[in-house]
């Protein structure tokens, strides 16, 4: 499996992603592990119906997509997974699926929460489960687009 990019935006499958991630990243597969989305079968065909044709899409829960990122299905494949909050990073990584960087890419503000950048607002459950995955070995940056430069989250909490 050659997962090449691990991104929480809770926009998951969208044009920044399509225009400029996949591209930058030849990724030819992108993986969506949300347990809300993969509850709406709707929601999950207007997502994969917006990626272009020879891109592979996997939507499903984060156990579902655990098991298939750990199976032989996308092994000959630059993966591209997403999550829409870090929560769901941190479970997918504690059920093991193995990666050393996490991009943070969009997060919306709201109540309760702090801005790091103009994209990125976190809650104090958002840097709890950040932290863990640090602990964990992860590394943790802001990059909202391939040109960004990566900046580490924790400089900027």
């Amino acid at each position: 499996m050659g997962i090449v990019l691990v991104r929480v935006d809770n926009r998951l499958i969208h044009g920044q992603i399509l225009e400029a991630w996949v591209p930058s990243l030849r990724a030819d597969c992108i993986v969506v592990a949300n347990n809300q989305l993969a509850e709406v079968a709707f929601q999950k065909v207007l997502m994969a119906a917006a990626v272009p044709k020879g891109i592979k899409v996997a939507i499903g829960t984060i156990e579902e997509m655990v098991q298939v990122l750990r199976s032989e299905a996308l092994a000959d494949h630059r993966v591209l997974l997403l999550f829409a909050n870090p929560q769901d990073a941190l479970q997918a990584h504690h059920l093991g699926v193995p990666f050393v960087e996490l991009n943070l890419g969009n997060l919306h503000g709201g109540k309760n929460k702090k801005r790091l950048s103009c994209t990125v607002a976190l809650n104090d459950d958002d840097i709890e489960q950040l932290q863990a995955l640090e602990d964990d070995g992860v590394k943790v940056v802001l990059q909202c687009v391939p040109s960004d430069r990566k900046r580490l989250w924790c400089k900027l909490t």
